[in-house]
């Protein structure tokens, strides 16, 4: 099962045993094969960590030119560089990566008819294969990476970051397992140290209705908060179909989303908005989180659930119901309501808005959303912090989200109650495969049964 002890190496499907240290969960990276060059190879080994040296290629000037990295080339990453382009002025595309090396010569050209001589990108800076991001990190002349790979890698490749004194922007979520949560408080706290920025892509927390919204909660505006109900429930997901002569390390890296040591499960890689959003209204993190789940409609060979119903337990014993779905054809719901002694918020999400009706039904508050424009400024507050020498380093906050997620995963896939200071401080779970081998062959992926599935 996807979360019972590790029972032989390079299995990303299993959970591995970390010692209390936390430098002891940092990740290994093997790679073999056509993905790492023995020249490559020398100069990873080579390259020193230098925790903190902060960036200095970047003067703290409003006109200083900031030069990005692109770090995972999918959709999510080329619209996160499409936005930074666009919203920022004076910088350039300097440097990409991917797996997938043979694609990013297009992918540069695409980018170049829309933003002209912001993209320039060399061929020589166009790097492919599973370390290519350790190149990005070795070259002097990259400001700021932008990371979008498949969210199990985010942890130790943000750290990698710190380490040689990059500004970081990290998509969401951050980590997949308590052993990624505590590199990310590595990363957090080297960050502050070397005083380079890392802003992340959970955009609501930069789109002014929700920002309006959250204000007017902890002001008061409905009285004390009582409960919440949160809900991301969409319709199905991509599935993409294996390739004659991939790995089964390849397929499922192509395949990242039904892979639990990648994706997450649903509720970490798309409803960690959402639970977000309700971390921020809350103050914090939740105590302890109890839920179920399933499996109607996920194709065969995928480890991910379809749907799950958590109830988390916030200090002061106030209760949210979280629900996630990923099922096509039934009834889709992206919301938060936050119900207060004197009247109730409603948060939606994407575009629709926000409003505060108190005990009477009466609206006394309302604003519309606009989700495009908060995609942006999540990329215009990391440049102009970069530029302002005031780094932002919101890491660890986003962190808390992610195992926020986490816990409810755990908590669905044991069937246990799972409390958060089990989840930080003692569980030993660790998805991530032990030595990454890009030829491995690795044990047939299994979804998680309540009360086989054990909690570690």
């Amino acid at each position: 099962m996807p979360q019972n002890t590790r029972s032989n190496i390079a299995s990303p499907t299993a959970t591995g045993i970390v010692a209390d240290s936390k430098t002891s969960t940092r990740r290994r990276f093997l790679g073999t094969g056509a993905a790492l060059t023995a020249g490559v190879a020398a100069t990873a080994a080579a390259r020193p960590i230098r925790g903190a040296e902060p960036a200095e290629s970047v003067s703290s000037s409003p006109n200083s030119h900031i030069r990005l990295a692109l770090v995972g080339a999918g959709g999510r990453g080329t619209g996160a560089i499409n936005d930074s382009l666009t919203i920022n002025e004076n910088v350039s595309l300097a440097a990409i990566a991917d797996l997938e090396g043979d694609k990013l010569g297009k992918i540069c050209e695409s980018l170049a008819k829309r933003h002209g001589d912001k993209v320039a990108v060399e061929t020589a800076k166009m790097h492919g294969g599973i370390d290519a991001y350790k190149r990005i990190l070795d070259d002097p002349q990259i400001d700021v990476v932008l990371f979008a790979t498949p969210p199990g890698f985010r942890p130790q490749y943000v750290l990698d970051a710190v380490d040689a004194g990059k500004h970081v922007f990290a998509e969401k979520p951050t980590c997949v397992d308590p052993a990624g949560y505590r590199v990310c408080v590595e990363a957090n706290d080297k960050a502050i140290a070397n005083k380079t920025s890392i802003v992340t892509g959970t955009q609501y927390r930069r789109q002014t209705n929700y920002v309006e919204a959250v204000k007017r909660l902890h002001d008061g505006a409905i009285g004390d908060i009582i409960s919440a109900t949160s809900r991301y429930c969409s319709n199905g997901i991509w599935n993409k179909t294996r390739k004659e002569g991939m790995s089964d390390t390849e397929y499922q890296i192509y395949n990242w989303m039904h892979f639990i040591w990648l994706s997450g499960d649903q509720i970490a890689e798309q409803a960690v908005h959402n639970i977000d959003a309700i971390n921020w209204i809350m103050g914090g993190p939740p105590e302890s989180a109890y839920g179920s789940g399933g499996r109607f409609t996920r194709p065969e060979g995928s480890e991910m659930w379809d749907s799950m119903s958590i109830d988390y337990l916030y200090p002061g014993n106030r209760t949210v119901s979280f629900k996630c779905r990923q099922i096509p054809n039934a009834q889709g719901d992206n919301s938060n309501i936050i119900y207060g002694s004197k009247g109730i918020c409603t948060i939606y999400g994407i575009n629709r808005g926000a409003m505060i009706h108190d005990r009477d039904g009466n609206e006394v508050w309302s604003m519309k959303g606009d989700l495009g424009a908060a995609y942006k400024q999540e990329h215009k507050d990391l440049i102009d912090s970069v530029r302002s020498g005031k780094p932002i380093v919101e890491f660890k906050e986003t962190a808390d989200s992610s195992l926020t997620a986490v816990l409810g995963r755990m908590a669905a896939y044991s069937g246990k109650l799972v409390t958060w200071d089990f989840a930080v401080n003692e569980s030993t779970l660790n998805l991530f495969p032990e030595n990454l081998d890009m030829n491995a062959s690795l044990p047939e992926p299994a979804f998680a049964i309540p009360g086989k599935t054990k909690l570690v």
